[in-house]
């Protein structure tokens, strides 16, 4: 209990409970292997403050998500990083994944990443807009003899998790405006405004479906969200000229 408390001090409750969890299985490994009668973690249940999820940091106001593209533009640092910056709010796919994207995943001609969302284990198509291929086709000749889209040392290890926030904060937008997960916010709510399907948005977001429906609906929306990404990407184009844009679903 001391040394979960000590976690809870910094705020981190999901933390300590995932520690909790940890140390019941190290308990019951115990009792297997006959060091331990009871699982003493097991008592702890009920103890700990419970955790409040909220949403990552995040923009949802036009003329302030064209003004952060706008100064991705002028990002002086690492021409790898300044892509990354370019690119995640096309994509806009969970960090770890973004970070973690290999070349031989990507098709360029068809203007396709597939990979396995790794929070739900399903297969998952990301559509990428003419735009998105651009910035990729741009980077092949600095890290496309390596195994990562964004990878360091010679390609054999992508971005740290921490580069792209650093990035951001040098720009002026620390975690309590923008986060990288962020910007899967950012889509999902100004794309639902512009009245695209809740369904094609859940899709290209890879949540995972429960049930029945997760079965059979792995690849269903996939013309609809070929064009909501390239309908994105020209609104964020827009956004980024500082044009007066009206969002609207794409025909």
């Amino acid at each position: 209990m001391e040394c979960l408390r000590r976690i809870e001090e910094r705020g981190a409750t999901e933390v300590s409970r995932k520690v909790r969890g940890q140390a019941g299985e190290i308990w019951r490994y115990a009792i297997a292997t006959g060091r331990a009668e009871r699982d003493i973690a097991a008592d702890l249940r009920g103890a700990l403050k419970p955790h409040i999820g909220k949403n990552y940091s995040h923009i949802t106001d036009p003329k302030q998500l064209g003004q952060l593209l706008r100064e991705v533009e002028g990002y002086c640092g690492s021409p790898m990083v300044k892509t990354a910056l370019r690119l995640l709010p096309l994509v806009f796919t969970r960090p770890g994944e973004f970070r973690a994207a290999k070349w031989v995943d990507i098709d360029l001609d068809a203007k396709e990443w597939r990979y396995v969302a790794a929070k739900t284990g399903t297969n998952h198509i990301v559509p990428l807009s003419d735009q998105a291929v651009q910035y990729l086709r741009d980077i092949h000749p600095l890290t496309g003899n390596g195994e990562y889209v964004f990878g360091v040392r010679g390609g054999i290890r992508p971005l740290s998790d921490g580069t792209i926030n650093a990035a951001l904060k040098t720009l002026g937008y620390t975690s309590d405006v923008i986060q990288p997960h962020g910007f899967r916010h950012t889509a999902a709510t100004m794309l639902a405004e512009m009245g695209w399907n809740t369904e094609a948005i859940d899709r290209q977001l890879a949540h995972k479906e429960q049930g029945v429906k997760g079965v059979y609906q792995k690849a269903q929306y996939l013309d609809e969200r070929k064009k909501m990404m390239q309908a994105w990407a020209d609104y964020i184009d827009g956004l980024k000229s500082g044009a007066s844009v009206i969002p609207f679903k794409a025909a």
